[in-house]
């Protein structure tokens, strides 16, 4: 079996069987859409393409913005051999075959291309039977991964490729490209003379959420139906009614282990710490939409809490872990409400991060200070021996002072003037801002008649 495939070859073989988005691919720059960040003249991308630079390449982006197609353009300007792989089906056995392969093509005056569909599914292994043939020139890989390549991809092999980030489409360039398909009698929809409303494509393109393949395949289904509805008479229309039957139900982009998960959770935390109520509800609805956990969105909620709100509002812990029972009692959809609620009190709720960074700063100090002495005072004296070694000498019972508040050191010796929490002016923190001052001054009062009494 020869793992090495001709482009061109592959473009013949193309047949009205082939879905509409593998048709459609563009065969040059100059029919991509979208990207000019990276394509337009000048710019690095296509200066690397046409310089015929060999370095190798990882595009990283979403889903159906063209990182496949890049590789083949790539690969045919620069009349190279293009295998693809599949990283979710490939594994050590076939990578290292492609390598013993590419290695003697190139004794021949082949250049190869491997491409690496969702890289980041190749574990550490997998990714390292690369690198000799990267170094020694005997491949030029390009990986196409959705994930971050910061924590996806080795650093030996990420050092040795360029990283270009590709961006979604918007919706005007994915019309453009169905309009093209709509046009196109070769290899797109031209031949079925099917018209479309522009409201009707403008929906689709909105439900692609930045995908052009999603696109192209609502938009057969479209022309099929179109048709089914014109009969015989009439030249068939999508219409905005034929494009809802088409997409059925919107999905959401979102992948609950990859980096969307994250910028999610990252946009509902950010908009509650900002108290923007309208913003966090709308994420929360996102996340629950995009079928995330919601007892995963009840735990982090609880933690937005005790980081953000702390003690400028104490009820905020309360009515989070009241939210997150409420869902595990109620489930789905009742128990929504209840994490909306808490959501919208965060995001209403007076902010104070003064007992999340007086914490930090207590766990650097924990750190450098772990085999510090608690001070004898402090120590209990269950023992007569401990007694004799001074533990409990000098402790003060905090009730037996009308003050309550002892002038007593309570920090190991060289953290004795260590203050850690700082109350904001907000919320309840500026009462217990006041209560910090009126401590302080019972124990200067407390300092200052013992002194008196010495």
């Amino acid at each position: 079996m020869n793992l090495f495939s001709s482009l061109p070859d592959r473009e013949t073989a193309k047949s009205a069987s082939t879905p509409l988005a593998e048709r459609m691919r563009p065969r040059t720059l100059d029919e991509v859409v979208g990207q000019e960040h990276l394509l337009a003249p000048g710019k690095p991308l296509r200066l690397q393409i046409e310089r015929d630079d060999p370095g190798s390449i990882i595009f990283w982006g979403p889903p159906g913005v063209g990182k496949t197609t890049l590789a083949q353009i790539i690969a045919r300007v620069t009349k190279a051999d293009f295998i693809e792989f599949s990283a979710v089906l490939s594994g050590i056995k076939e990578i290292k075959q492609v390598m013993a392969d590419a290695a003697k093509a190139r004794d021949f005056g082949t250049r190869t291309i491997v491409f690496v569909d969702e890289i980041h599914r190749f574990n550490k292994a997998q990714q390292d039977a690369f690198l000799p043939h990267v170094e020694k020139g005997n491949i030029r890989l390009i990986g196409a991964t959705t994930e971050n390549p910061s924590f996806e991809i080795i650093s030996a092999l990420l050092s040795r490729s360029r990283v270009y980030t590709l961006k979604p489409l918007t919706e005007g360039q994915i019309v453009l490209l169905m309009r093209r398909a709509l046009a196109d009698r070769e290899r797109g929809l031209g031949a079925m003379d099917v018209a479309a409303e522009d409201e009707a494509l403008a929906k689709i393109a909105a439900y692609a959420s930045g995908d052009a393949r999603s696109a192209y395949n609502v938009l057969e289904i479209a022309v099929k139906l179109a048709q089914d509805h014109s009969g015989n008479s009439n030249r068939p229309v999508i219409t905005s009614e034929i494009v809802t039957d088409a997409l059925q139900k919107r999905v959401l982009l979102y992948d609950k282990s990859g980096e969307e998960h994250y910028n999610l959770i990252s946009a509902l935390h950010k908009s509650v710490r900002n108290s923007d109520v309208d913003a966090s509800l709308y994420w929360l609805g996102r996340m629950l939409a995009s079928g995330e956990d919601p007892l995963y969105i009840a735990r982090r909620v609880v933690r937005m809490a005790v980081e953000d709100i702390g003690l400028a509002s104490p009820q905020a812990l309360g009515i989070t872990l009241a939210a997150r029972d409420a869902y595990d009692f109620l489930g789905t959809p009742e128990g929504e409400l209840a994490l909306a609620q808490a959501v919208a009190y965060l995001a209403l709720a007076p902010k104070s991060n003064a007992i999340y960074t007086a914490f930090g700063t207590v766990t650097e100090d924990v750190e450098k200070t772990a085999a510090d002495p608690v001070p004898l005072h402090l120590r209990n004296a269950p023992t007569g021996l401990m007694k004799a070694f001074g533990y409990g000498q000098g402790y003060q019972y905090a009730h037996d002072l009308e003050s309550k508040v002892a002038n007593m050191q309570c920090l190991p010796d060289n953290l004795r003037d260590r203050r850690y929490y700082h109350p904001t002016v907000e919320g309840f923190e500026r009462e217990l801002s006041k209560r910090m001052e009126e401590i302080a001054r019972a124990k200067s009062e407390a300092a200052k008649d013992h002194k008196e009494s010495e």
